[in-house]
């Protein structure tokens, strides 16, 4: 089977290229990505843990799902995929913001990722593929901070990094209905 590759985008996002998705994170090129978040009508924030053989962030708690789209696929369609494939749910989803970031890892890995946002709410109970994530559960975006104050080691680092405009987006939804 052949490596999936990774878009490789400039820093407006505009593909540049394609690359083998495990030479784009040795070589640290920065490629487009996509982070979904899924929230119950608690307002609850569904979380994954990563599954503890991934090469890199293992074990780490992250948002409902996250990865990147095929050459030639749409970011939503991928996230779409990416849900069903990681977490076995379907919902609806929207862009809600993007952002970029660039981090190193201990293993000599680096993510330099443009990231896009999207927004689902689900009531449905995750089915979760087992070489994907090894626990879920909700949380409350209260606690979440203060946990990623407190127990921030056990959090992916795009999760600490876009939790304050991630939480000013939901708040933003609320208060539109």
């Amino acid at each position: 089977m052949m490596e999936e590759e990774v878009i490789l985008v400039n820093s407006n996002d505009q593909p540049i290229g394609t690359m083998p998705k495990l030479q784009a994170h040795i070589e640290g090129k920065l490629h487009r990505a996509f982070s979904v978040f899924i929230f119950n009508r608690s307002g609850e924030l569904l979380l994954q843990q990563r599954a503890l053989d991934k090469y890199h962030s293992a074990g780490k708690w992250t948002n409902t799902c996250c990865s990147h789209p095929r050459p030639g696929e749409e970011t939503i369609l991928a996230a779409k995929r990416r849900l069903k494939e990681e977490m076995g749910m379907e919902c609806e989803l929207r862009p809600v913001f993007s952002f970029s970031y660039l981090a190193k890892f201990e293993n000599g890995l680096t993510e330099n990722e443009y990231d896009h946002v999207f927004f689902g709410f689900s009531e449905a109970v995750p089915q979760p593929d087992p070489k994907e994530v090894a626990a879920f559960r909700y949380i409350s975006l209260e606690e979440l901070e203060s946990s990623l104050i407190e127990e921030e080691e056990k959090y992916t680092v795009w999760l600490k990094i876009c939790f304050k405009e991630l939480k000013t987006h939901y708040k933003k939804e609320q208060s539109n209905g």
